[in-house]
């Protein structure tokens, strides 16, 4: 009979690779997060600069504006409306990849917890084989030890 329990290494294997998933995914999430941080930052200072030039306008009078400056600085802030639009898609579909790579992280981390069990299982199986054989050694020496003791 074949006691050998034999440690496969292809769990540890499937289990670091798992876990060099979870990684990469973590460090793509992070990505997007400082994208997202920068799209807002950048939607932050073109509402600023917009509000700026709104206040600018109304605060002058139009009378005291030529009218090529006045068509300039409502072109301008057409631009900027346009460009402020431009930064809130992006934003959307930061926030849609976000999401996406959060499922994909969720998925990534069942996987590795699933290879670290079955890695964890086998080790112990591998364990338990060799305390096992370990005790019937010790097992049949206490028992040629008794035989060999002087019978009283």
């Amino acid at each position: 009979m074949n006691d050998n329990v034999v440690a496969r290494p292809c769990w540890t294997v499937l289990a670091d690779k798992a876990e060099d998933q979870v990684t990469a995914i973590q460090h793509e999430l992070g990505q997007a997060r400082k994208r997202l941080e920068s799209l807002q930052s950048s939607e932050q200072r073109v509402q600023a600069m917009y509000d700026e030039y709104r206040e600018k306008i109304n605060s002058q009078s139009n009378a005291s504006l030529g009218m090529s400056e006045a068509m300039n600085q409502r072109q301008f802030m057409s631009q900027l409306l346009v460009l402020m639009q431009r930064v809130k898609t992006d934003i959307h579909h930061t926030e849609n990849l976000l999401l996406s790579i959060k499922e994909r992280l969720i998925e990534a981390e069942r996987e590795r917890i699933k290879m670290q069990t079955l890695a964890d299982q086998n080790a112990t199986a591998v364990l338990k084989a060799l305390n096992k054989r370990e005790q019937k050694k010790m097992d049949e020496m206490g028992v040629m030890q008794f035989n060999l003791q002087p019978q009283h």
